[in-house]
């Protein structure tokens, strides 16, 4: 009698254990997918685009990169509860983090202004103007986080997520020679140009950048996730990080597949959504384009929101998308105006947007080795962390990984500014 006793507590405690997982679902997940917004779609496109399969291999150790960092940051919210911004603050005093926050302030009004524009494309391609698809884009995004609470807010981003899914059907339509795609995800193959170099530090910093960071350790802190429910948040934060790389390299795919194959050149991912109708079949272009507008409006929500946690978190002002606008003005102001900022600016007749977008690259290579260094120490930190700090062997690793990272943001800072120097470090390098 005793046997089939116990046989239905263990039943119990699995479904008990998958429900707190999905109930915990949601930071990792979130977090990682906004790095494939419309300025990641293109760095994905031309990399397809212009170097064929050459930088899969690429997306394997980035992958692991991510997990990393991503985890520490997590960890950190859980043991903590507190956001990463306020962290810096108490640990290295208000100058530097007034230093950051103004690096960061730049970097993501440029981006929010890019995922408008990324709205304006996309809308475009299937003839809705964006004087119409971007004021309706920013007031969507102004309700949804001025109007909701962080569950509600949060179900939406885990459905845009889904819709990344587009990709891969695209990548099956472009009809790729599936061996040549294995063997390029395995086998490296690295050509030491200015071209290869410049698209390698593109990569890098796409794949992770600074925002990340913070965003995920106050979604962690706000959704209340303490270290009893942390082991569930890691397999958040690693599932996120596979998938948003899995539709990476379906991105690449699609292209190297297509317009590499073609020689078509292309500059941005609506160009890839255009130049893909001929190729690959209209279904396999629609799908690109929606893509692009999903991932474009999903980050319009998210970039300003983890900007305006940071900021409020840095200086101490009530913060969360479970408070009413009353109880936290400045969150909700300083949200809606990076909203209107973004929208505004794509809507100005004839501008050009790509020195905008060429200064916050540039600024994103700097903060972003600052931000990992100070977190790892951090996370290192036992007055903070207690048992809880980094092992060993992934010290080692974790240190490894951002020396790497720390270069090639370097080098983006350096080659964003003075693009003469990319034939020069080539050259060095060879």
């Amino acid at each position: 009698m005793s046997q089939p006793s116990r046989m239905p507590s263990r039943s119990r405690i699995s479904w008990k254990s998958i429900l707190l997982f999905l109930s915990i679902l949601g930071p990792g997940i979130i977090t990682a997918n906004v790095g494939n917004d419309a300025s990641g779609i293109t760095t994905y496109s031309l990399a397809g685009a212009r170097f064929g399969y050459g930088f899969l291999w690429l997306l394997v150790p980035l992958t692991i990169a991510l997990i990393f960092i991503q985890e520490m940051a997590a960890r950190m919210g859980a043991v903590t509860g507190r956001g990463l911004a306020q962290l810096i603050r108490e640990t290295y005093g208000v100058r530097i983090t007034l230093l950051i926050m103004a690096g960061l302030v730049i970097t993501n009004i440029a981006n929010t202004i890019a995922e408008f524009a990324g709205i304006a494309a996309a809308t475009e391609i299937v003839g809705v103007s964006r004087f119409i698809s971007v004021p309706l884009a920013a007031l969507a995004v102004w309700l949804l986080v001025t109007k909701g609470n962080y569950n509600k807010v949060e179900k939406v981003f885990l459905v845009a997520c889904t819709f990344y899914i587009v990709y891969y059907f695209a990548a099956f339509l472009a009809h790729p020679i599936w061996p040549e795609v294995a063997k390029a995800a395995v086998v490296p193959k690295i050509t030491i140009t200015a071209p290869y170099l410049l698209m390698f530090i593109a990569l890098v910093g796409t794949t992770i950048a600074p925002w990340m960071q913070f965003y995920l350790q106050s979604s962690i802190v706000e959704k209340g996730i303490d270290m009893r429910k942390y082991r569930y948040s890691r397999w958040d934060v690693i599932i996120g990080s596979i998938i948003t790389d899995i539709t990476a390299f379906f991105i690449v795919v699609v292209c190297a597949a297509t317009l590499f194959k073609a020689g078509i050149p292309v500059e941005t991912a609506s160009d890839v959504a255009l130049s893909l109708a001929p190729i690959a079949g209209q279904y396999a272009a629609w799908l690109f384009a929606f893509g692009l507008f999903n991932a474009a409006m999903f980050a319009a929500v998210v970039l300003p929101l983890s900007t305006t946690y940071y900021v409020c978190e840095a200086f101490g002002w009530e913060s969360g998308l479970n408070k009413k606008i009353r109880d936290a003005p400045f969150f909700y102001s300083f949200f809606t105006i990076m909203i209107l900022i973004g929208a505004a600016f794509v809507l100005i007749p004839n501008i050009h947007l790509i020195q905008l977008m060429v200064i916050s690259q540039a600024v994103n290579g700097v903060l972003l080795p600052l931000v990992l260094v100070a977190m790892l120490f951090l996370v290192n930190n036992r007055s903070l962390m207690g048992q809880h700090v980094n092992p060993a062997w992934l010290n080692l690793a974790a240190w490894a990984f951002i020396g790497i990272i720390i270069v090639a943001s370097l080098l983006l800072g350096l080659v964003t500014l003075f693009p003469e120097s990319a034939e020069y470090i080539a050259t060095a390098i060879m």
